[in-house]
This record gives structure tokens, C-alpha cells and sequence, in this order.
């Protein structure tokens, strides 16, 4: 049998039969293509998948590294601008997923049909002085606007939401599928990653032979808060990747909600009460502190693009019927009084198979999660009113 890297190598070194998109005037005609009929002979079987809100911020970095994953046959772009420009570029990657560009309202239908995952990039970034509830008046309309073409179009698709504020467009979308008769709790997840991605990155620790522990604390303006140990030595000697650290991320998916649960990092590692206000700070500011160092031109779209991608890919992995695939989502859930809440879940081919439990909580944890649910009430009951109003 091949080898799982060899495989994924051959997979990803297939050249697709990409097709140049056409003028914006014959989009409409092109779009009619069915995805059954925009597979190129000899493409990677996989999945399908369509990214709303492909040539925004988030979107075009999103796009790329969803081309490049091999579990990805075709991809959909779809957005009311500058798809035609997207399409064309993202088509030239030598990889084995077929591009397709959707341009406006009209093409939404095609863009949807037949999708196994929908990615829900689309809405406006935080600018500086900006709170996420300050997108809600356009990025709300935004969202419901697509997750009724998701309704129709193609209803049995895992939604991945990722347009802000998350805590409030997860029930705005739970809502608009339940007046469609078309709700599957499972099939609905808040793109939560970035919180444990900025959590993973801002605590890399290792144990030394002595069992003392190591905590590197970065900033993404480069500013090193506390040094243990020599820049140099990170990830060789005495640090570890960040990638292989672990940190739950849990409640919601902005300020206050924020809470990475610092007691059960893996690996194991001890914090003082300093550090553990610091770095939940740290983590819960990571979003404004991206928008600031932009100064108004953007915010965190980079990074939001590989966590969107990381996550995206763990639900493929879970259609694929891979065993044990384990991420932090925004979802409804019964882990809380609260109808909907971040926490691990273990994805599979049906969406989201088991909601895992918090585990023991500390002290500072327990007071975080209750400051958590107070503001998440209030945004989780400020997107059902958008819906019910």
C-alpha cells in the first residue's frame, strides 16, 4: 500500500485541466456548468468545496491553501467582486482541485450545488476602534443572506462561519436554517481555530530534564513580554514547535469569550497567576492588537485564512472517515445553559459525532466562563432577534 505521504504527494503533484475564466459577461453562461461537469479527467477525487467571500482578506489566502489540500477536488469561489481575477490566479497553482469562479447573486446557486463543506468568509474586517459587534449591522444581512443559498442549494453541506462577530452569525445561521426545515445542529460550526492557534503560539514551553518548565510568551509585533530562554534555542534545543502544543480554547470567539484553558495545555505545563492573566489577555486581545498594528489596513487575515484552512481541513479529514479528529468549534451545544458555545468536538462523516466536556476547570477559569456566558447571552440572543425581529 502507499504510503500515506507518497500519496499525498501524488495527489498534490497532479496537474488539473484548469480552464481560463471567461469575461464577466459570459459568466452567467459559464457558471451554468454543473460541478459533476467541471472535474478535469484525471483530477484528485476529494470533496467539494466553496469559499463565499473568496476575494476578500480572508478569502484569497483561504483560497489558496484550500487548493493546495489534497482532499480537495473542486473548489467553488464565490463573491460579488473580483472573482473572474481570483479564479484565474488560484487556477495556475499545479494542484490537483479544479477552481471555479461565481461572480454575484445570480451565480449563487451554482456556486453551492452539489458542496460537501461551505466556507463563510464573507462580510467587512475590523477596522481600528472597531468591536466585532460593530460589523454585526452589515455582516449579519451578509450571512443570512448566503446561508439561505446554503438552504437551498445544497442543504446537507458542513457550513464552517467564519464571518464576524461569530458568536452572533453562528445563530444567525442556525435560525435562517431552521425557518428553511433544513437545521442540522451538526453540520453548522464557528470557526473558532485562531484562538487556539494564537494561544499554541503565544505559550511554547517544553520540559527540560530537570522538569522545569520553559514559557516563550511572543506578540505579533515581535515585542518578547517575558524571556526563559534564548530566542535562538526556540525549537531546537529547548523549545517546541508550536504546532505540536495544545491549548483548549473554549466560550466564544471574541474578547471576554475568549477563554483558553491554560490548566490543560498539553503538554503539561504550570503557569503562575501571572502568567496566566497575561496570557489570557494576551490570547483574547490577539484580534485588536493585529487590527492596531495595521493601522486601518486590514485585520487578521492572514492568520485567519491558515487557521479557516487548518480547521476546514480537519472537517474534510472527518468526511474522510479519519479517526480521532479533535478541534475547538463554536456550536450548538448543552455543555452550558447557553444554546450555543466553543468547545472541543470530535468531527466525522456526518459533521460534528460527540461534543467532548470541559474537564476541570480552576479557579481563574471558572470566573472567566462566567464572565464568558454573560456577554455570549447577549450576542447569542442578539443574532436570533436579527432572524425572529
Amino acid at each position: 500500500m502507499e504510503q500515506g505521504g507518497d500519496a499525498a504527494a501524488r495527489r498534490m503533484g497532479r496537474i488539473a485541466s484548469h480552464l481560463r475564466p471567461p469575461p464577466a459577461s459570459q459568466m452567467e453562461e459559464v457558471s451554468l456548468l454543473r460541478g459533476s461537469n467541471c472535474r478535469a479527467k484525471g483530477a484528485a477525487p476529494g470533496f467539494k468545496v466553496a469559499i463565499l467571500g473568496a476575494s476578500g482578506g480572508i478569502g484569497q489566502p483561504l483560497a489558496l491553501l484550500m487548493k493546495m489540500n489534497p482532499l480537495v477536488s473542486l473548489l467553488h469561489l464565490y463573491d460579488v467582486v473580483n472573482t473572474p481575477g481570483v479564479t484565474a490566479d488560484i487556477s495556475h497553482m499545479n494542484t490537483g482541485a479544479v477552481v471555479r469562479g461565481f461572480l454575484g447573486q445570480p451565480q449563487l446557486e451554482n456556486a453551492l450545488t452539489g458542496m460537501d463543506l461551505v466556507i463563510i468568509p464573507a462580510g467587512i474586517p475590523r477596522k481600528p476602534g472597531m468591536t466585532r459587534d460593530d460589523l454585526f449591522k452589515i455582516n449579519a444581512g451578509i450571512v443570512r443572506t448566503l446561508c439561505e443559498g446554503v438552504a437551498k442549494f445544497c442543504p446537507k453541506a458542513i457550513v464552517n462561519v467564519i464571518s464576524n462577530p461569530v458568536n452572533s452569525t453562528v445563530p444567525i445561521a442556525a435560525e435562517v436554517f431552521k425557518k428553511a426545515g433544513t437545521y442540522d445542529p451538526k453540520r453548522l460550526l464557528g470557526v473558532t481555530t485562531l484562538d487556539v492557534v494564537r494561544a499554541n503560539t503565544f505559550v511554547v514551553c517544553t520540559l527540560t530534564e530537570f522538569g522545569i518548565c520553559i514559557i516563550t510568551i511572543l506578540t505579533f509585533t515581535g515585542t518578547i513580554s517575558k524571556i526563559y530562554y534564548l530566542l535562538c534555542l526556540q525549537g531546537e534545543v529547548l523549545g517546541l514547535d508550536p504546532r505540536d502544543v495544545n491549548v483548549p480554547v473554549i466560550g466564544g470567539h471574541a474578547g471576554v469569550t475568549i477563554l483558553p484553558l491554560l490548566s490543560q495545555v498539553n503538554p503539561p505545563c504550570s503557569f503562575t497567576s501571572e502568567e496566566i492573566s497575561y496570557l489570557t489577555t494576551h490570547i483574547q486581545n490577539g484580534g485588536t492588537e493585529v487590527v492596531e498594528a495595521k493601522a486601518g489596513a486590514g485585520s487578521a487575515t492572514l492568520s485567519m485564512a491558515y487557521a479557516a484552512a487548518k480547521f476546514a481541513d480537519a472537517c474534510l479529514r472527518g468526511l474522510h472517515g479519519d479517526a480521532g479528529v479533535v478541534e475547538c468549534s463554536y456550536v450548538a451545544s448543552q455543555v452550558t445553559e447557553l444554546p450555543f458555545f466553543a468547545s472541543k468536538v470530535r468531527l466525522g462523516r456526518c459533521g460534528i459525532e460527540e461534543i467532548l466536556s470541559l474537564g476541570p476547570l480552576n479557579e481563574f477559569e471558572r470566573a472567566g466562563l462566567e464572565k464568558a456566558k454573560k456577554e455570549l447571552a447577549e450576542s447569542i440572543q442578539k443574532g436570533v432577534a436579527f432572524i425572529n425581529k
